[in-house]
């Protein structure tokens, strides 16, 4: 049998969307309509902007844990956290957590190796970007990484902390990313991190200046190889 997969949510869309794609892909793995069991335990993102916002990372990390014991108490074999903000508090718990996670940047960086990306830009929320969440896992390949302005980290943060983990998908979102990706690929990267789970949502191959890493989706498919290898 499948192992169960434990998704500690953050944000309703980032967390949605990486359970669609374990769904659905799953399906194509195993059989029309089937896929492992799982099981999603989501806090208010309210209680984690209040601690980000303070920069309370240990009070990030203690969120984090409560949702990991209640997956473990379901029954869950490992856990994935499909929100790339709060993977900066992961280092805090991991030793303490009742099972083992996933690590978002480094299922996108063993993505970036095998497709052979040499220099990334990194998008996400202001937190994200000016964490080491990537350049760590970026580095340990040998890949080089990209951060966005202080200009660009401000108005991209602003649409997917207003706009994008609200639902709420506007063209000047779309237009707003699609500038910055098109800086980077100026500034010499070859793809970008959407290196935050609601932005696979507006922006892809189809509407970005680079090749992109959905970092939501590569999370859900290593998922997937996880719990098919048990």
């Amino acid at each position: 049998m499948p192992q169960h997969i434990g998704i500690v949510a953050c944000s309703a869309e980032g967390a949605a969307l990486c359970y669609r794609t374990l769904c659905a892909e799953g399906a194509a793995l195993l059989g029309q309509h089937a896929h492992p069991e799982i099981t999603l335990h989501g806090l208010s993102l309210a209680d984690y902007v209040a601690c980000l916002e303070r920069g309370d990372w240990a009070g990030v990390g203690a969120l984090m844990l409560t949702s990991a014991r209640k997956l473990a108490a379901t029954g869950a074999d490992f856990l994935i956290c499909p929100d790339n903000t709060i993977h900066q508090a992961l280092p805090l718990i991991r030793a303490g957590s009742p099972l083992p996670w996933l690590h978002i940047a480094e299922v996108v960086a063993e993505e970036a190796t095998a497709r052979g990306f040499k220099r990334l830009g990194i998008t996400g929320t202001r937190w994200l970007v000016e964490s080491e969440v990537y350049p760590t896992a970026l580095s340990a390949r040998g890949i080089e990484y990209l951060r966005p302005s202080e200009r660009d980290r401000a108005e991209t943060n602003r649409v997917i902390m207003d706009e994008l983990v609200s639902g709420d998908f506007r063209p000047s979102g779309v237009a707003a990313f699609q500038r910055v990706i098109a800086g980077m690929k100026d500034q010499g990267c070859d793809a970008v991190v959407l290196g935050c789970t609601e932005i696979p949502l507006i922006i892809g191959d189809h509407n970005s200046a680079l090749p992109t890493l959905d970092s939501t989706r590569l999370l859900a498919r290593a998922a997937l190889r996880r719990a098919l290898a048990a």
